[in-house]
């Protein structure tokens, strides 16, 4: 054997070697592996023991926590009646099958509540909802739940958002609240007491509303960084609005008579009473004086003044008997003149408006300065009269003289003064009624039988007419354009009337068929300054389903009442509905009870009137009208606003619509259809 092979066999050998040694060391580290892996797989098995045993007093409590939110809620529905039944029980799943309840997403704890309009009625009882310490949202919104908030309601640690409006709680609102509210909605209910100052520490509040209440006292100042909605509105709050919430609308503070400051009217120092002088007691002890006096009157005097008596009495009955037959003179008078108007006219009924004029006065026509009509009243007389309508102070008549002269006469019935003051008022007719939304009087007659005024006619009606006429094919109903367009004519017309004579100018019959249309729809109001001329047993029959409260039960007109009549016709406007509802036999429902029923049931897009639904993009406008609508058929006049608030509320709308929603042109989509608002 060579060298060289000797070499290879030696190389052989290692490379055996090397190749046994190596097997050798993997087998062991094989079994080394197998028992480390072993050995980890024992140590997580019994880690895993431990935590288990770690983490059961927490599984423990996580159970207790749900029970006790189950047993708590429970507790609240056995303690409160409720119309609608709740499926509420203890052996179904709290979370996944509770109506109104929501849970955390690992179904823990539960989180919100909603139950709305599902007639929850009564006292609302500590120690139930309040034990939620996990809850974050509550909305009880629209029952009749009444009495006071229970404390531990408020002061929930985790709250964030509460709404109870439209219930019917009262007394103070508990002064210890959540830090973590930040919307709060307590609306129409009863709540007394002032705001609460701690309100002023919710640092993460967005909405406050508290609207439609009966707080007292100063506004805090609420100098809150989120807060973006506030309604303060129709409360019993006075002194100035802090400058902190000056930024917020007009419509966040009406309704508080004694609030001022922007944006309401600024400030004035407010005078105060007179005390009683002692010149506002001298009639009694005069009386007095004059009674012991009487005592010593000799018996002269009071025979004298015995004859004196007598004498007045005989006078007064010759009088009355004067007066009487005076009457019986003039009736003959007037029938004599009926029957001589029905020969010469035989197309004229006796009740049209030449009937009572006498033949000496017939050319005694005033027309107002201004006027471009040139016709007497025997013209007038003698032209085509078709009757327009009968309401509450005459009839109504279109006259056609020719082609291009057509007047509207209202024959006056009921009429209490005399010529003087007659004249007197259809002055200030003639100065109110030079604002454009006012239809204006352009001449009157007046005599002993008769009184007439002439009325600029307006060619489209009234929107009484556009809102109720026939609906059949070949009607172009109103749209919501057109209807926000009329109403705020209407209600300049009407603030306009309010503010040109301070508190003594009122309307008196505001009504759907006295708010007149010319031909760009610009609304305008007719029938002014009527009232005073009037009988008041009229005003009892007046305006049928239009009347405030107060006016059915004094038979007194004021601003506040022709707030409220022009409420009615809003919501007339947004429903398409008269003013007066029957809902069964004999049974009459108003349109504000009606629309207050309607939307305290939750179902507010059903008040609105089904041609409106077409339009797309105005829900928040409708919305917002009824809220308008609301404030003004508020039951206590003092709750209602002004006309001129009303006024800037309505352009608000008109402002947002211009800002937020397209062109009318793109509102003839029908597959728009209106959201009951949250």
């Amino acid at each position: 054997m060579s060298s060289i092979d000797a070499s290879f066999k030696s190389l052989f050998l290692l490379q055996d070697r090397t190749r046994t040694g190596k097997a050798a060391g993997i087998k062991f580290n094989y079994f080394v592996l197998s028992a480390t892996f072993y050995k980890m797989k024992l140590l997580f098995f019994v880690a895993a023991v431990a935590n288990l045993f770690l983490l059961l007093p927490n599984f423990q409590q996580i159970i207790a926590d749900l029970d006790s939110d189950r047993r708590a809620l429970l507790d609240f529905a056995d303690a409160v009646p409720h119309i609608r039944k709740l499926n509420w029980n203890a052996n179904v799943p709290i979370c996944s099958s509770w109506v109104g309840i929501i849970c955390n997403k690992d179904g823990t704890r539960v989180r919100e509540i909603h139950l709305p309009g599902i007639g929850l009625n009564g006292l609302f009882p500590a120690k139930t909802i309040g034990k939620l310490d996990g809850l974050r949202v509550l909305s009880l919104r629209s029952n009749h739940l009444t009495g006071s908030l229970p404390s531990d309601i408020l002061s929930i640690p985790s709250l964030q958002s509460i709404n109870l409006q439209h219930n019917n709680f009262s007394g103070d609102v508990p002064p210890t609240l959540s830090p973590q509210l930040s919307v709060v909605d307590l609306s129409f209910n009863s709540f007394t007491g002032s705001v609460p100052s701690t309100v002023k520490n919710l640092k993460r509040l967005s909405t406050l509303n508290l609207q439609f209440n009966s707080f007292s006292g100063g506004v805090p100042n609420l100098d809150l960084p989120r807060l973006k909605s506030l309604n303060l509105s129709h409360n019993l709050l006075n002194g100035s609005i802090p400058f902190s919430l000056q930024k917020f609308p007009i419509s966040s503070f009406i309704g508080n008579s004694h609030l001022c400051g922007p944006p309401l009217t600024s400030c004035s120092t407010l005078s105060p009473s007179p005390s009683p002088s002692i010149d506002n007691f001298s009639p009694t002890i005069s009386g007095r004086h004059n009674a012991s006096h009487s005592k010593k009157l000799n018996s002269g005097a009071i025979i004298a003044i015995a004859i004196g008596g007598c004498s007045i009495l005989l006078l007064l009955i010759l009088v009355i008997s004067f007066f009487c037959r005076k009457k019986k003179d003039r009736g003959i008078s007037v029938t004599k003149a009926k029957a001589s108007s029905g020969g010469k006219n035989e197309n004229l009924k006796s009740e049209d408006f030449g009937s009572g004029v006498q033949g000496a006065e017939k050319n005694k026509l005033i027309f107002f300065e201004g006027c471009s009509h040139s016709f007497d009243l025997e013209d007038l007389l003698r032209a085509s009269a078709e009757v327009l309508g009968k309401g509450s102070y005459g009839t109504a008549y279109k006259a056609v003289l020719d082609e291009a002269t057509v007047v509207v006469v209202k024959r006056l019935r009921e009429v209490e003064v005399g010529k003087k003051e007659f004249e007197q008022q259809m002055e200030i007719l003639d100065r109110i009624g030079r604002h454009p939304n006012i239809v204006p009087v352009r001449a009157y007659y007046y005599s002993k039988d008769e009184k007439l005024l002439v009325w600029e006619y307006m060619p489209a009606g009234s929107l009484s007419a556009a809102l109720h006429g026939n609906r059949d094919t070949g009607r172009t109903p109103l749209d919501w354009d057109s209807r926000l367009k009329i109403s705020l004519g209407a209600a300049n017309g009407i603030a306009y009337i309010h503010s040109e004579g301070g508190a003594k100018f009122i309307h008196g019959n505001i009504k759907s068929s006295n708010i007149l249309l010319n031909q760009d729809l610009d609304g305008r109001v007719s029938d002014f300054g009527l009232s005073p001329l009037m009988n008041s047993y009229a005003v009892k029959y007046r305006g049928t389903g239009y009347r405030a409260p107060e006016v059915i039960e004094t038979q007194k007109i004021t601003q506040k009442s022709d707030v409220y009549s022009f409420g009615v016709v809003l919501l007339e406007m947004l429903t398409g509905k008269s003013p007066i509802q029957s809902s069964g036999y004999n049974d009459v429902v108003d349109l504000p009870r009606w629309v207050r029923s309607v939307v305290r049931e939750e179902w507010t897009a059903e008040v609105f009137d089904v041609e409106l639904t077409k339009y797309p993009n105005i829900e928040e406008e409708l919305v917002q009208m009824l809220q308008i609508a609301f404030a003004c058929v508020a039951e206590l006049p003092d709750m209602r606003p002004n006309m001129d608030d009303v006024v800037r509320m309505i352009e608000d709308i008109q402002q947002s619509k211009l800002e937020n929603r397209p062109s009318s042109e793109d509102n003839m989509s029908k597959e728009s259809k209106v959201q009951t608002p949250e």
